[in-house]
């Protein structure tokens, strides 16, 4: 069986001097034979999530099961193993061979793996056929239209038959006509015994998909309501990668703003104090929150949404955007 286990999942990585954490504590589970799509907006961790599954990859934390396999526990030999037989991969740009043929491309996995040049030879041909390119086995990618290079891709993932396959943004680089022939492929590969995850903005994926997984940062519960804010010392108003559809006034008090450093230490970015405002970005244009912030003294501050708040900028001819840090 074929299914995916995900168990309190932590993605995290440094960019230059601060922290990010795309995935925090996710847990899902997705059945044998099932099409899943990966939808969220860029940054949310979709291509670094099938990097996990695909055992490239290490999470910060948690568990991720393919079948009976612990591919987070995997390390040397059996890592390698699991990368060649238990996973295929179908890229975004293709990643073929400019100088082999589709065939070569093809074959050039079983090729590394030790199978004679007949048999991977055969199972090229058998692969290239199922995806509808038996007149084109011979010729080199850039002879090839991209809905061509991306079905070669596909076959190549199919070499070993994995039981899963991962595909990152398949059709990003085709036009309607060509993404036709990848979405019905691509839909036909999901079947028991094989399980298909694909991280996606193309929505026309969507009526195809048995699951949808949206990899969206959910909101904090006190980021919903306008209105009178009032925190204590040292609380904290949000969280870094969150999001939030408020803009923040600061009526009395003092906020900071700040981002974890890859140490575990904390960089303040800005205070913020009375008649102040912080939060559009992430309010405006549906961002999440590039930074923490929280009170450093007891602080009141004014929650504003999007279209109240551009009132407010009209009335009290509030500058046009602050620099808020991505907030």
């Amino acid at each position: 069986m074929a299914g995916v286990s995900i168990h309190d999942l932590t993605i995290q990585y440094t960019q230059g001097d601060y922290v990010v954490r795309p995935i925090d504590n996710l847990s899902v589970t997705c059945e044998d034979g099932e099409l899943v799509l990966l939808l969220g907006p860029s940054g949310s961790g979709k291509t670094t999530l099938l990097s996990c599954l695909a055992g490239i990859l290490t999470p910060a934390a948690g568990q991720i099961f393919v079948g009976d396999t612990e591919v987070t526990a995997l390390r040397g030999r059996q890592l390698a193993d699991f990368r060649r037989h238990g996973v295929g991969i179908i890229f975004q740009a293709f990643n073929l061979i400019p100088s082999l043929s589709a065939r070569q491309n093809v074959a050039a996995p079983l090729r590394l793996a030790g199978v004679s040049g007949r048999v991977a030879g055969a199972r090229a041909e058998e692969l290239l056929a199922m995806v509808g390119l038996e007149e084109r086995m011979g010729h080199l990618p850039n002879a090839m239209s991209g809905g061509q290079q991306q079905r070669v891709a596909i076959a190549r993932a199919l070499v070993h038959d994995p039981p899963l396959i991962v595909a990152d943004e398949p059709t990003a680089h085709l036009d309607y006509v060509q993404v036709e022939a990848i979405l019905r492929i691509v839909r036909e590969l999901a079947r028991p015994g094989r399980l298909v995850v694909v991280a996606t903005h193309d929505e026309r994926f969507t009526p195809l998909a048995d699951r949808v997984i949206e990899l969206v940062p959910k909101a904090r519960a006190g980021d919903q309501r306008a209105g009178r804010v009032e925190l204590g010392p040292d609380e904290m108003l949000f969280v870094q990668g969150s999001v939030g559809d408020l803009v923040y006034v600061v009526e009395e008090g003092e906020v900071e703003v700040f981002r974890e450093g890859p140490d575990g230490s904390e960089h303040v970015l800005r205070r913020y104090g009375p008649g102040d405002y912080f939060g559009e970005l992430g309010a405006l244009a549906h961002l999440p929150r590039a930074a923490s912030a929280r009170s450093r003294t007891a602080a009141v501050l004014s929650a504003y949404g999007p279209q109240d708040f551009r009132r407010l900028q009209a009335s009290r001819h509030l500058p046009a955007a602050a620099p808020s840090d991505g907030l």
